[in-house]
């Protein structure tokens, strides 16, 4: 019996670029055993080295997770299909201001006069965002059409987290930043950009990275939390703090072409960590600089959490909490996901284990940066120290573990063997020869020396920097991507 599997963009590499396809079996975890067999790198993705599927990649049939249904035992029938969700986060009560408190300006009522006749809106509705007040995690690709829509559609108060500077490489997506602010703090160009669009917003800022010291303090003034982060250990903090501060989390990611949003709300449904009670491994999931992003994708899910954002404020529609929607760009289809609340979530649940912020780095398994400088054991070479020996002639072997598609952007003439292929391809390299390992900036090729020197390679170091060290400090006419 032939069932129908849909591939998530960021493994779709493992199932030759399929967005879906056809595998035998009458359970779930016949299919995906044999959808393993068919496309054996896919195995590491889904299964633990202990064989057990793994928690942060959740398997839906139809539209229900099989963690509330009989698990991999589900059973299956040709007219089901299975999806595979990795991680890559009525109306609400928002408390905030009285309409009596606040009042419009002629200004404001001519300004807002297209949200002013709409009977859901109006005059009340209106007084409402003025009232309310939105904190943005991040001032990237989500925060940027978060922010703008945001002004201007009134919201009294919006405050950004975001501690980063603009770079080059955020100007395809960030359209919050221009040429003209690159090298300067996110935080200033998005003020700007926000006092711009609507004068009557007022605007906290926040340089700093948020942790478990300052999440509390940060968070706990504002009426709604939106999550556009990019890194786990954040996801889990804005989230944990979020519950115990009893706040909505309008989540959303992205990537490559793959968008995910919901609502995560303690009070009245899941929260993050119902979704995926743990982190992947570090490194397992490329991150958007590894993998990418296409430009236009963050505009549509960082609008929609805009949306999202508003409709809890004005406290009408359905807010998605307790539905995840999976956006497909290259498919332009929406899929919906009902999202139920673990009773033994840890934060949320009938019993939490989870009473105040803890270190999310460690529970993510990155560890603090003053002991990974103590514990760090990959060798590493500076882009200095590789172009001195490269100009005096050593025996080095380049190994580049970066995707055939970034290669072709810019490279250093080395070997190419993509990270994700290097276990099965690894009998194309001689142990007893001298490697140099490089990727983008540094993580993949940190992560290929770590795994060749378990298998049996002891003159392996890593490129500090990776190419793009290379071009900065080396030689300029390497492009920088």
């Amino acid at each position: 019996m032939s069932i129908r599997v849909f591939i998530p963009t960021p493994l779709r590499p493992y199932t030759e670029k399929q967005d879906t396809v056809e595998v035998d079996g009458s359970t779930v975890e016949e299919v995906l055993k044999n959808l393993t067999l068919k496309y054996h790198p896919l195995r590491q993705h889904l299964y633990s080295e202990e064989g057990l599927l793994r928690s942060y990649v959740n398997i839906y049939v139809n539209e229900n997770d099989i963690r509330y249904l009989a698990k991999e035992k589900t059973p299956v029938h040709e007219t089901d299909s299975i999806s595979i969700i990795p991680s890559i986060a009525g109306g609400i009560d928002v408390e905030v201001e009285t309409e009596e408190e606040v009042g419009l300006s002629n200004e404001e009522i001519l300004r807002y006069s297209r949200h002013l006749i709409i009977p859901e809106v109006g005059l009340s509705g209106q007084k409402k965002l003025k009232a309310a007040s939105v904190l943005l995690i991040g001032a990237g690709g989500l925060g940027s059409p978060l922010a703008l829509y945001l002004a201007a559609a009134g919201v009294g108060k919006i405050g950004i987290v975001d501690f980063d500077v603009v770079d080059e490489t955020n100007l395809q997506r960030q359209i919050m930043h221009g040429t003209s602010d690159v090298g300067k703090p996110k935080l200033e160009s998005a003020k700007k950009s926000i006092k711009d669009i609507n004068p009557n917003v007022t605007v906290e800022t926040y340089p700093v990275r948020l942790s478990s010291e300052n999440a509390l303090d940060v968070l706990k003034d504002y009426d709604v939390i939106v999550d556009g982060t990019d890194n786990f250990p954040t996801r889990y903090l804005v989230n944990d703090a979020c519950v115990l501060l009893g706040k909505p989390n309008v989540y959303g990611s992205i990537f490559r072409f793959d968008g995910q949003i919901t609502v995560f709300d303690s009070k009245r449904g899941p929260c993050y960590r119902c979704l995926y009670p743990t982190p992947p491994p570090p490194g397992l999931v490329p991150s958007c600089a590894e993998g990418g992003v296409l430009g236009v994708l963050p505009g549509i899910i960082g609008t929609l959490q805009a949306l999202e954002t508003i409709k809890l404020i004005l406290q009408e529609g359905e807010p998605l909490i307790g539905r995840l929607v999976l956006f497909d760009a290259l498919k332009f289809s929406f899929r919906e996901f009902t999202l139920k609340k673990n009773p033994e979530c840890p934060v949320c649940g009938t019993n939490p284990t989870i009473h105040q912020l803890i270190d999310y780095e460690q529970f993510c398994g990155i560890a603090p940066i003053a002991k990974s400088k103590i514990n760090f054991h990959e060798p590493e070479i500076s882009v200095e120290e590789l172009k001195q020996r490269l100009d005096r002639g050593d025996d080095l072997f380049l190994l580049d573990v970066r995707e055939p598609n970034e290669y072709e952007i810019a490279n250093l003439g080395g070997y190419l063997i993509p990270l994700s292929e290097l276990p099965e391809r690894v009998s194309e390299l001689n142990p007893v020869q001298e490697i140099v390992v490089h990727c983008k900036s540094g993580g993949r090729s940190a992560r290929a020396v770590k795994f060749l020197q378990q298998n049996g390679f002891p003159k392996v170091m890593n490129l500090a920097g990776g190419i793009t060290a290379w071009s900065q400090r080396i030689d300029p006419r390497i492009p920088r991507y």
